[in-house]
């Protein structure tokens, strides 16, 4: 029996509002839902909810992930390169906003993501992201139903 598929969180980063999506998420889906940061995270008590906490350190938390996702699988990033390695393994990936990262957009993105930190690096001042805003909510409520949906639809 195959395991089902389940959802990790880079939770470093990720706003509260989008993690209590994917805590309701979890316990109306019996869906796994994993969060793993490098310090320590209060999750509601549940038999599918979990954090995982990793030593501090550049890219320890994105590793982890990748070591663990498997096919299938659905990973919550703002980080473009852990979501091209997840898409690699065959897993999805989508940002907080909502964004879903395919194969086909993974390799622009990060295109885009090497030239910003570029003109950073020579001192640029290229802004921050927008606000986080309820249509960037929306949009992340969209897409996690869109994969429960087809995760459903495997099951059945």
């Amino acid at each position: 029996m195959s395991i089902a598929p389940q959802i990790w969180v880079d939770a470093d980063a990720c706003p509260v509002v989008i993690k209590e999506i994917l805590f309701r998420a979890a316990e109306r889906e019996q869906v796994t839902v994993t969060l793993v940061a490098n310090q320590w995270l209060r999750t509601p008590p549940s038999r599918f909810i979990r954090s995982v906490q990793v030593p501090g350190g550049f890219d320890v938390a994105d590793n982890e992930i990748v070591q663990r996702v498997t096919a299938g699988d659905l990973v919550v990033t703002q980080d473009i390169p852990l979501a091209a390695l997840v898409i690699d393994k065959g897993a999805l990936a989508i940002n907080p906003r909502g964004e879903l990262y395919t194969p086909e957009t993974i390799a622009q993105r990060l295109t885009m993501r090497n030239f910003m930190d570029e003109l950073r690096g020579s001192g640029i001042d290229t802004g921050g992201p927008a606000a986080f805003h309820p249509r960037d909510r929306q949009a992340f409520a969209n897409q996690l139903d869109s994969w429960l949906t087809r995760r459903r639809q495997m099951k059945s």
